[in-house]
């Protein structure tokens, strides 16, 4: 039977609990198995620490002791027999020998930082029950012969196999425990494979072992399309290509080192990815290919601490070697180039680098051309630190069009500029350089984009009165009807709410039913602050919902929207406030937030929305007229002259279709902000100054209290009974209109419409708007149905959030 090989790392071995349950782990199979390990988490950093300090002749052994304490005990919970524990105090013995007798010679280093695997790998042998269990243990440098290069640690096939065979020889036990990390050279010196070394050891020795695949034990569950810190909803890729593997592996993701691959692809081995605490997952499968996915990017990578070199100057179009002497010198330097961006006017080229080895970067470039610097040939050499390297990896992407449009669009929408571009001509891989700031948003934007997970909108929801608690109870509705269908592309996370007073806000998501009890024990209200926490740095959208009717937060608007926070709102203030504020609010949106604000004419109806799509087909408002109260329908499609006015008021009042103060809806002001919403909506500059409003409520009434109002009701009836019988006589009935004609006069009032005006057809509550426009001019275009009441207007509300969740990227 083939050899199954697997490799257990340094959190797999971590503690003697931890490699029993490696050991059960292997036992678990009955196929001939190798299993290469990694030293216990932390000790070859020790190790390292320990060899550093001997060289520096600095204080060491009260290290070497906690060290010698920590080794020991896991033996002992091993129940390690006599003969192991001496053993391993041999060893520890040697290290010590090893630190007071330290060496410049690498070798010293090497063999002192290799003990860890050597400890551990006896120690795994032991829980699996030793070689009268049918386990050896091989210590790799019997057998691995490598040598360095240019590009890495070389492998030196043949010299190996030689080594193995005669190891083989002599040790006839079927299943195999092998060191990582260590090997020797050409010339017998002991040496390593550098960091995370094991990984390649595994798949040199599956390699060698002639395995038919090798499963590579960590504490994830495979290889995620994301870092699960940076993207919490990172999901688990089923399958890999190599090329996609090494990609990922290049630019950071931690599950594999880029090195484990080059062995793997020559022999097409295939590598699983497993988890040793949740042995249950299926974990990664990387082969040579992989199965198709939805999205054409299987994962994206974030390389942080990395900074911009650019040489720029007109003196280097269209000369060659230019590059060639650039990148010549950066590797005299030994700074290592993560990407290069280069435009095709050739006026300037740049390069990403580590941070910590820009200076010394810049210093190199500068030198190689100090000459066409000092002829003014070329401008000088520029360094912008704070960058983040952001990789989009996956074979899907090659062919396949819009994969950079929806990259570029994601980070766009999430506020996120690009500094530099790269792409191989694989297109397997796409690279962006942006600020670091902005990293970890731009990395769940374009994660988003690529429908590898929600799209998340950090939400924050001024003013839960009847609208806003409306609201929270449709959003509460909605998540729950999206989780238990497995719908839905967005995630809504609502993480601030405050009233007029009060804000409370979290880091994680607020249960919309507990609002009320958060705000009792909220913090006083501080909009500053509560924008802030909306806009996170590590969510890529942020959007404030404003149900008040504050005029104070209204002239947030445009900061708001400059910041890049979108905008939702059922407040009139803003549309129909300052005409100086409105041309600012609108032109903040060039910034990239979305305003929307449809229920602030017809709640649920789409008003705004339909003469949108009128102006942008290409027509042109001539006249709007109709009922923009549904409080005033109510009332005027209830007044027949059978029940007195004041009357009709108070049952409206009682059935909550009035404001608590009837003088709100009577005086005509709501409805004429209504009309001034539409006429700017339309490119109308009109100011509710400008508007004729009939206030229904007589001088006399309007600032007494409203509890002298209320009793005073009846005052109403005459006047507005005369109106009426006028209006009889004539064979109609009265409405309360808005009109915008198309002079641009405007005007809200009573009217008594001619009959069969649309107005004396509509449902009792009904708001009513007719539109004529040059295409609508003979027949005009009508929206009716139900105006006001905060389920309607709640959802209307819904609507625009959820078209702005759309424009990010969220699926439907």
């Amino acid at each position: 039977m083939p050899f199954h090989a697997h490799k257990f790392g340094g959190s797999s071995v971590a503690s003697a609990k931890r490699i029993h349950n490696v050991a059960s782990l292997l036992q678990a199979s009955s196929s001939p198995r190798i299993a290469v390990v990694s030293a216990m988490q932390g000790v070859t950093d020790r190790l390292t620490a320990l060899a550093n300090a001997a060289l520096a002749t600095k204080p060491w052994r009260h290290d070497w002791t906690t060290l010698r304490e920590h080794q020991l005990h896991a033996a002992r919970e091993l129940h390690a027999d006599d003969a192991v524990q001496a053993w391993l105090e041999r060893e520890l013995q040697a290290l010590h020998a090893l630190l007071s007798a330290p060496s410049p010679q690498p070798e010293w280093f090497a063999q002192v930082q290799g003990f860890g695997e050597v400890w551990s790998s006896r120690m795994l042998q032991v829980a699996l029950g030793g070689e009268a269990s049918g386990w050896a243990r091989l210590d790799a440098r019997d057998v691995l012969v490598v040598h360095p290069g240019e590009l890495g640690v070389g492998i030196d096939w043949v010299s190996s196999r030689h080594n193995l065979a005669a190891w083989r020889k002599a040790h006839c036990q079927p299943n195999v425990v092998i060191t990582g990390f260590i090997a020797r050279d050409d010339n017998g010196a002991i040496t390593t494979l550098g960091r995370n070394g094991s990984d390649y050891s595994s798949a040199i020795f599956a390699v060698l072992f002639d395995a038919d695949e090798l499963t590579i034990w960590t504490d994830v569950d495979g290889v995620l399309s994301a870092d699960p810190r940076l993207v919490p909803d990172a999901v688990c890729l089923e399958t890999m290509s190599y090329a996609e593997a090494c990609e990922l592996a290049y630019f950071g993701a931690k599950v594999l080192h880029p090195q484990t691959m080059a062995p793997a692809m020559q022999a097409g081995l295939p590598i699983r990815i497993r988890n040793t605490l949740n042995p249950a997952a299926p974990g990664t499968l990387i082969s040579e290919t992989s199965e198709p996915a939805a999205s054409p990017v299987k994962g994206l990578s974030l390389v942080p601490n990395m900074a911009v070199l650019e040489l720029a100057g007109a003196g280097l179009i269209g000369v060659p070697g230019t590059a060639e002497r650039m990148f010549a010198a950066l590797h005299a330097e030994g700074v290592s180039v993560t990407m290069i961006s280069q435009g095709s006017s050739e006026h300037s080229i740049c390069c990403v680098v580590r941070a910590d080895q820009a200076e010394r970067g810049r210093a190199a470039v500068l030198a190689a051309f100090h000459v066409a610097i000092a002829n003014g040939q070329v401008e000088g050499v520029r360094v912008t630190t704070g960058i983040a390297v952001l990789a989009a990896v996956g074979d899907g992407m090659v062919g396949t069009q819009g994969v950079s449009a929806r990259l570029f669009a994601g980070l766009a929408q999430a506020g996120v500029n690009i500094r530099a571009i790269a792409q191989g001509a694989s297109e397997r891989n796409i690279s962006v350089a942006i600020s670091a700031a902005d990293a970890t948003r731009g990395l769940r934007a374009v994660h988003s984009a690529f429908w590898l997970s929600q799209q998340t909108l950090s939400v924050g929801i001024i003013g839960p009165g009847n609208v806003g608690r409306a609201l929270l109870a449709q959003l509460a509705q909605s998540a729950a009807q999206r989780n238990g269908t497995g719908s839905g592309g967005f995630d809504l996370r609502l993480r601030a709410i405050a009233n007029s007073r009060r804000m409370h806000v979290s880091h994680r998501a607020l249960d919309p039913y507990d609002t009320d009890a958060l705000l009792e024990d909220g913090e006083a209200l501080d909009l500053d602050h509560f924008a802030a926490h909306v806009h996170a740095a590590h969510l890529p959208h942020a959007m404030i919902v404003d149900c008040s009717g504050s005029d104070a937060v209204a002239a947030r608007y445009a900061d708001w929207l400059t910041a890049g926070i979108h905008v939702v709102t059922p407040n009139k203030q803003a549309g129909s406030g300052s005409l100086d504020r409105w041309r600012a609010i609108r032109a903040a949106t060039r910034h990239g937030g979305h305003f929307r604000y449809e229920a602030t004419v017809g709640a649920g109806l789409p008003v705004i929305q339909t003469l949108r799509n009128q102006l942008d087909t290409g027509d042109e408002l001539l006249e709007v007229e109709g009922v923009f109260s549904g409080t005033l329908a109510w009332l005027f499609n209830s007044f027949d002259g059978s029940t007195p006015f004041s009357r009709l008021v108070e049952q409206a009042r009682a059935l909550g279709y009035t404001e608590p103060d009837p003088r709100d809806d009577l005086s005509g002001t709501d409805v004429a902000r209504k009309l001034v919403i539409l006429a700017r909506e339309a490119g109308r500059e009109l100011s509710l100054e400008d508007v004729e409003v009939e206030n229904l409520v007589p001088p006399e009434l309007r600032d007494i209290p409203l509890g002298e109002f209320l009793t005073r009701l009846h005052e109403l009836d005459a006047p507005l009974q005369a109106r009426l019988d006028a209006a009889k006589s004539e064979g109609r009935s009265l409405r309360y209109l808005a009109q915008l004609d198309r002079s641009g006069n405007a005007r809200v009032g009573l009217v008594a419409p001619e009959p069969g005006h649309a107005s004396l057809h509509g449902r009792l509550s009904d708001n009513l708007i007719q539109f004529r426009t040059r295409r609508y001019a003979e027949n005009p275009l009508v929206v009716q149905g139900p105006g006001a009441g905060p389920d309607v207007t709640a959802a209307g509300v819904f609507g625009d959030i959820l078209a702005i969740a759309q424009a990010v990227g969220a699926r439907r």
